[in-house]
């Protein structure tokens, strides 16, 4: 390859930042003339790549995407790391990624000069993926969640809970989350004024409202973080949480979250519960009695108090009814 040709290749990748290039900025980049880099760019545009340019202080040159766009180029390690992603990608329960990431994968190994398409290999061939199968998130409720968070927007939708439940939902959205091969909505509960985060696949038909979203500190570090129970309001250490639960494992898993190996069935009817949780013990109470189920708790002392103040708060609520 002759040097023009590839100071073009070079000229094309910095344009493929979604940014404005100063020409002057440019000619630095590639050690060359403003003059240069102007011829440059009107060999871009001949070859078909609709380069734009701007006047002024904050002017500069800038490619335009659109359907003619000519085929992307990628430099060596952005080819890697499209393809490790695209490995990845199918490790996450969205509905026809996996299909969708080997079909893009295979496009992008077609390409590659034979030195990357060896390291792309050997990174294949050394990445394990999830094997775990379960329900997948819809990919269009994906977007379209993704969009009212990027767009700082109000949305409603169906949620239909563990025991098949479904309710209207009114939320502000702030995040989404991959957390144990699930996708989840993190954001404020209109209706029922409290942080939430909602199972993507189990959202139906969001749509979003256009009302503004308030702004509000959620509770931890990012969406990724409230979803790990990293939640700053709480400030609680990890403890032991071993409760014996009078409900079959399935139920019990299905209503509770957690880890699969942190539940184990006793018998049909009956599973134990042992698990390293940094939980808020009176969220965890609250948890618990939800099941609607007979249960024991045998550490730690803290949810046991919890659920303590909870039984002397009914008695007083049904004291006047006997």
């Amino acid at each position: 390859m002759n040097d023009t040709s590839a100071r073009l290749l070079r000229l094309l990748s910095l344009l493929q930042t979604p940014r404005e290039w100063p020409g002057s900025e440019l000619a630095d980049r590639l050690g060359v003339t403003d003059r240069t880099v102007r011829r440059d760019i009107d060999r871009l545009r001949e070859l078909g790549y609709p380069v734009e340019a701007t006047m002024g202080a904050a002017g500069g040159y800038r490619l335009v995407a659109g359907s003619a766009l000519p085929p992307l180029l990628v430099e060596d390690d952005e080819a890697v790391a499209i393809a490790v992603g695209l490995r990845a990608a199918a490790g996450y329960a969205v509905a026809g990624i996996e299909d969708a990431s080997v079909r893009a994968l295979t496009k992008l190994e077609q390409v590659l000069p034979a030195k990357l398409r060896r390291r792309v290999r050997v990174l294949g061939t050394a990445l394990a993926l999830p094997s775990e199968t379960g329900p997948t998130a819809d990919p269009e409720v994906l977007t379209t969640l993704a969009a009212a968070v990027t767009n700082r927007e109000r949305v409603r939708f169906a949620y239909r809970d563990g025991a098949g439940t479904q309710t209207r939902r009114h939320a502000e959205p702030i995040g989404l989350a991959p957390a144990r091969h699930r996708w989840y909505l993190v954001g404020y509960d209109l209706d029922r004024n409290d942080w939430r985060m909602f199972r993507v696949d189990r959202i139906e038909n969001p749509q979003p409202t256009a009302a503004r979203i308030t702004p509000r500190e959620l509770p931890a570090a990012d969406a990724a973080a409230y979803v790990a129970g990293h939640r700053t309001d709480w400030g609680t250490p990890t403890f032991r949480l071993s409760v014996t639960i009078h409900a079959p494992a399935g139920q019990v898993a299905a209503r509770f979250g957690g880890e699969p190996n942190e539940l184990r069935a006793i018998d049909d009817h009956t599973c134990r519960l042992d698990a390293l949780r940094d939980d808020a013990p009176e969220w965890l109470a609250h948890r618990l009695i939800a099941l609607g189920v007979d249960f024991e708790v045998h550490e730690p002392a803290a949810l046991i108090d919890q659920l303590r103040s909870a039984s002397a708060r009914i008695e007083r609520a049904v004291a006047g009814h006997r």
